[in-house]
């Protein structure tokens, strides 16, 4: 294994490591933990802050601030700036070795524009105060971070070996399909998330008691407004909510059919027989973690784990969907096949 390739697995491990511990900050209410950017009241750490918060925290016991809080969201901005230098990192080392197999130099450096401006969103998710279209904007970004670490790693790997036919043009359209809705679940999962709406409906299959509960859905999908407010500045109703709620979960009813339509695609082709029994894993997985995040209340470790199943299912669709570009092969494998076609056309 090359160190080019080392090092997109460490960027690619570290991605998942700070989509999850994302997660983590946001559902434990610690986005606002240290209430300015890049810092935590201006020093390095909570440490060095730690009079700020204390003071802060006494006067609003219920506020966003308090010491573990910052200290949750300063770890969640030092590993992010870890990860933004490491794949600074794999950008340079592209460009080096740009006549190389699989170092693919323009999409590691297209790589470094999404993390400058993912960095930009983590800034504005603190200094705008939570906006709902920012914090989805940023789940966003650090899942399209790990989807293109991942495609850099397959590519990688693929570097030293060539392409032979590649699966049907109707398989590689059903992936492509499935990967789009899964793309639209994720960011209305984000949605329903940032606006703190998970809880809208606290039954199972139905809403509220209901298969298609009372909602408000233009207000639901106003993008630019204040966290738990309108567009016109009032409070948020519970139908806004719930329809936020309902439709991330027809959502996932449409995305898990498509998914689950690829998977099966896939289980009947024996080359591609392991990816569809990946994704159908990860598929029921994700599944019973959403229906148990709403069955039990949401409970912190569940709804992180949700969101870690959306990240793993992104990085299952760039497997497939790389892989569908072509069955990949060792160089002298594909030499020994054309050897064999062409004495075949020989005889013929």
């Amino acid at each position: 294994m090359t160190a080019y390739r080392r090092l997109i697995l460490l960027a690619l491990a570290l991605a998942t490591l700070v989509v999850v511990f994302g997660a983590y900050v946001r559902l434990s209410d610690a986005g606002l933990g240290c209430p300015d950017w890049p810092g935590c009241y201006g020093q390095f750490s909570p440490l060095h802050a730690a009079a700020d918060i204390r003071e802060t925290h006494a006067a609003d016991p219920q506020g966003p601030v308090s010491l573990p809080k910052a200290w949750k969201e300063m770890i969640h901005r030092y590993l992010a700036a870890t990860l933004g230098l490491l794949i600074l990192a794999i950008a340079l080392l592209a460009w080096r070795r740009r006549g190389a197999p699989g170092a693919a130099p323009r999409l590691a450096a297209a790589l470094v524009g999404v993390v400058i401006f993912q960095g930009l969103l983590g800034k504005w998710t603190v200094t705008l105060l939570l906006k709902p279209a920012i914090v989805t904007a940023h789940l966003l970004g650090g899942l399209t971070t790990l989807a293109l670490l991942a495609w850099l790693a397959l590519h990688a790997r693929a570097g030293a070996q060539v392409e032979v036919p590649r699966g049907p043009i109707s398989l590689i359209t059903l992936a492509r399909a499935a990967f789009a809705l899964l793309a639209v679940q994720i960011a209305l999962g984000g949605w329903t998330s940032t606006n703190y709406a998970a809880l809208a409906c606290t039954d199972f299959p139905t809403c509220q008691g209901s298969l298609w509960p009372a909602a408000d859905y233009a207000n639901a999908f106003h993008v630019v407004r204040e966290l738990g407010m309108t567009a016109d500045g009032e409070v948020l109703p519970l139908a806004a909510l719930t329809a936020i709620h309902w439709s991330h979960r027809i959502g996932a009813l449409l995305a898990a059919t498509v998914l689950a339509a690829l998977a099966g695609s896939l289980l009947r082709r024996s080359v591609t027989r392991h990816l569809g029994a990946v994704l159908l894993a990860a598929l029921a997985a994700q599944l019973a973690l959403g229906i148990a995040n709403v069955v039990s209340g949401l409970p912190l470790p569940l709804a992180v784990a949700h969101n870690a199943g959306a990240a793993v299912l992104v990085i299952v669709m760039v497997w497939i969907t790389h892989s569908l570009r072509g069955v990949r092969v060792p160089a002298s494998a594909a030499h020994r096949r054309e050897g064999h076609a062409g004495r075949e056309n020989s005889y013929a």
